[in-house]
């Protein structure tokens, strides 16, 4: 098995050097050595020492020479992208995806499924199969591939790498253990180190890393509003143990504690995946015949079809118990939002897990509320977007935490 060690959050300054010129080679390549030099504020010398290991590793190649002012005209530096891939596999909201990247961010094949919906082992599973399905659509890059990353749901220990899944049992959540190990499920069928992380904490730093082009460096990623990804001054926070993001509290014994008025989730309260629209819409589809009439006719669904893609269709139809459902989950995400945005005063605040597919409107909602309910001065300059990345962050971020080690470690 390759040697990389994935599991490493802590950099050394050497390791976070490394990880600075890749950020800038990736996004500003071909460059010079000079250019990254005043970039970084690190003299040409010591970059030079760096760039010299990355080419001797075949990371970084150098090209075709830049237009001089006088003088000999510098050597730009690039990536190769085909020294290092990555497979990425992400379970979001509504499917399972997974993707073969290569250095520079790059998608080169990809497959995805229908989420499924029943037991962590048939997770587990489903996980593995579509491993296999991107590892044999890449045999011709097999050599290069660096390592697995896997985003999913969860309480992810950092040390074991042991994921507690979150499932319904009746009227409430509990958390289960998945029993054998996914990591070493990974690692001992496919030969790779392999690297289990957070859904919302791989979106983040895929959005981070591969879409925001403005440098922001406080980001709140908002996993469908039940999860959270946070990077800190430019750092994933994960917390002492790595479950930080949960944005719910909750204790089955003692639900009524939150009770809410009209039956609606609570700001702390666990929240379902799909912020309850799903059974709002099916509500008021039992209660209006008119309204379900026109729903199905629209979607050419049935009744136990109805699923946040056919919501999301009739909302755009402009649906009145689609549009009323979706208001009402855009008014309680804001909120959430708000109340984070209060406590860690973000730069930017991305929407994703799938109601980047809900349309304009959802977010414009999202929006408003937040600079209804969080004061004014945490508001001023903040952006709250969907996420460019849409069903591929999470898979996307996974595979791209895989290619940081690789340059890190170098």
């Amino acid at each position: 098995m390759h040697t990389l060690d994935l599991q490493k959050e802590v950099f050394s300054e050497k390791e976070k050097r490394n990880i600075e010129i890749f950020d800038i080679l990736r996004k500003q390549g071909p460059i010079s050595r000079s250019d990254i030099s005043q970039g970084m504020g690190v003299n040409v010398v010591t970059i030079s020492n760096y760039i010299d290991d990355f080419i001797k590793g075949k990371l970084v190649y150098e090209k075709e020479l830049d237009v001089s002012e006088g003088g000999r005209r510098p050597v730009l530096l690039d990536l190769n992208p085909r020294a290092g891939f990555a497979v990425g596999v992400g379970l979001n909201l509504m499917n399972m995806v997974g993707l073969l990247v290569n250095l520079k961010g790059n998608i080169i094949t990809k497959t995805q499924i229908a989420r499924p919906q029943t037991s962590v082992k048939e997770v587990s599973e489903c996980l593995l199969e579509i491993v296999r399905e991107i590892l044999r659509r890449s045999k011709g890059y097999a050599d290069n591939i660096k390592g697995i990353g896997i985003g999913v749901a969860g309480l992810i220990n950092k040390k074991d790498s042991s994921i507690h899944w979150p499932q319904k049992m009746d009227s409430y959540y509990t958390y289960a253990s998945v029993d054998l190990s996914l990591k070493s499920l990974m690692e001992k069928e496919f030969n790779l180190p392999t690297l289990i992380e957070n859904d919302a904490t791989s979106a983040c730093f895929g959005e981070h890393w591969l879409d925001l082009k403005n440098g922001y460096k406080n980001v709140l990623y908002m996993f469908s509003g039940v999860g959270c990804g946070m990077m800190i001054n430019g750092e994933l926070y994960r917390g002492s143990q790595g479950y930080a993001g949960e944005v719910s509290v909750y204790n089955y014994r003692e639900q009524e504690s939150l009770a809410c008025s009209d039956s609606q989730p609570c700001l702390v309260k666990r929240w379902d995946m799909d912020l309850g629209v799903v059974n709002d819409v099916k509500t008021t589809l039992l209660r209006s015949k008119e309204q379900a009439e026109e729903f199905f006719r629209i979607t050419s669904t049935k009744p136990e079809d109805v699923d946040l893609k056919s919501i999301f269709l009739a909302s755009r139809a402009n649906n009145e118990s689609a549009v009323l459902a979706l208001d009402k989950a855009a008014k309680r995400l804001g909120i959430k939002i708000a109340y984070l945005v209060n406590l860690l005063n973000p730069q930017i605040v991305v929407i994703g897990g799938g109601f980047e597919e809900s349309g304009e409107n959802f977010l414009n909602k999202v929006r408003s509320t937040v600079m209804d309910w969080a004061f004014r001065e945490a508001t001023k300059d903040l952006k709250i977007v969907y996420s460019q990345l849409r069903e591929n962050a999470v898979a996307m971020g996974a595979a791209s935490l895989v290619l940081e080690r690789v340059f890190a470690q170098l």
